[in-house]
């Protein structure tokens, strides 16, 4: 068994949905590091730990960004099983694969002549809460690098671009009356749902990319009325919007201030991930992915979700999620091709090396 699996094994043991967990993962990461020769530093915010190292010279920087935060999971997922080629377990995919497989990789390239390039390994602890509190504040305070690799699970390709996020509350107002007389009153669920039907409508949402169909959008909650005699005069719509990177966050809230009279309130946003297929260290990986695989072809797609790759991609700095094969993150059939570790721990070694 690999020295990646089998860190990977020790990883999943622990339930780091829970922030202190998470935290006691990180220290677990440092103690491992160490006892392989490597230097780390662990760094606080918000009672949020980071853990930071580095390893090689040179002019350039490649960053490693991992988390080690795991959404819940049923108490056996935290007991790791092989079968079939396959590891089992809360995490497995989604992404502690990756980050066993970047802490050997680092612990590997401690030991080579890197005169080229400095690799940087950031483990963080609330990229699956959104990011604010690490990579977030790593990135506000400089820990950028020249091109930033997140070991999502993407069987081995390249998610080199993200839908930015702009999740709302719409609050409706309308006019009560009773029950029975509903044309006395301005009935707000009503007005919601033309809302809704007109937000579907919208350009914004009928636009789309070489690798995206259109943007995503979930109307996640709908809060109105209280009793059944009463003409509701209030209603709240709760949206989750996936935009496409080439779209402009303040465009689409334009439109939408458009349709309605109710108040916008914005309760997330982040920006999307917008990089250049061309962009010559994704063509590089391309080319490390293909010497190490039996690939004709490496996939280059765009991801509906967004990852801490966002937080670098603010600042132009090409970031891409690229991570182990596995499937059901978040599932409970949660789980990383075990061959897939290795191979890529030593594509992300290789391509150091030639960075």
């Amino acid at each position: 068994m690999s020295k990646a699996v089998e860190l990977l094994q020790q990883l999943i043991k622990y339930d780091s949905s829970d922030k202190s967990v998470a935290n006691e993962t990180i220290a677990f990461c440092k103690r491992w590091l160490e006892s392989e020769g490597v230097t780390a530093e662990i760094i606080s915010n918000n009672g949020f730990d980071m853990l930071i190292c580095e390893v090689g010279q040179g002019d350039k920087t490649l960053v490693l960004n991992g988390h080690v935060d795991v959404v819940s999971g049923k108490e056996t997922q935290f007991d790791p099983i092989i079968k079939e080629g396959k590891l089992y377990g809360r995490g497995s995919a989604d992404m502690k694969a990756g980050v066993a497989a970047i802490m050997v990789a680092v612990a590997e390239l401690n030991k080579l002549e890197l005169t080229q390039t400095k690799v940087q390994l950031q483990l963080v602890t609330d990229e699956e809460i959104g990011g604010k509190n690490c990579a977030n504040y790593l990135t506000n305070e400089g820990y950028l690098g020249d091109f930033v690799i997140c070991p999502e699970p993407t069987q081995i390709d390249i998610g080199f671009q993200a839908k930015g996020i702009l999740q709302i509350d719409i609050e409706l107002s309308g006019a009560s009356a009773h029950g029975s007389r509903p044309w006395e009153g301005v009935n707000a669920i009503d007005k919601a749902f033309e809302v809704y039907d007109q937000l579907l409508h919208l350009p914004f949402a009928s636009e789309s990319t070489e690798f995206y169909d259109g943007p995503s959008i979930n109307l996640a909650k709908i809060h109105g009325g209280e009793v059944y005699n009463k003409v509701p005069d209030a209603c709240t719509l709760s949206f989750d919007i996936r935009y496409l990177p080439t779209q402009n966050q303040s465009q689409i809230l334009k439109e939408i201030e458009g349709i309605t009279d109710g108040k916008i309130h914005i309760n997330l946003e982040g920006p999307p991930v917008m990089n250049d297929k061309n962009q010559p260290y994704i063509k590089q990986l391309v080319g490390e992915i293909k010497q190490h695989t039996n690939k004709d072809e490496v996939k280059l797609f765009g991801q509906h979700g967004f990852a801490d790759t966002r937080y670098f991609s603010r600042f132009n700095v090409p970031a891409v999620e690229f991570g182990p094969s596995g499937n059901h993150w978040h599932g409970d059939g949660e789980y990383v091709e075990v061959d897939s570790i290795e191979n890529y721990k030593n594509i992300i070694v290789t391509f150091a090396q030639n960075m």
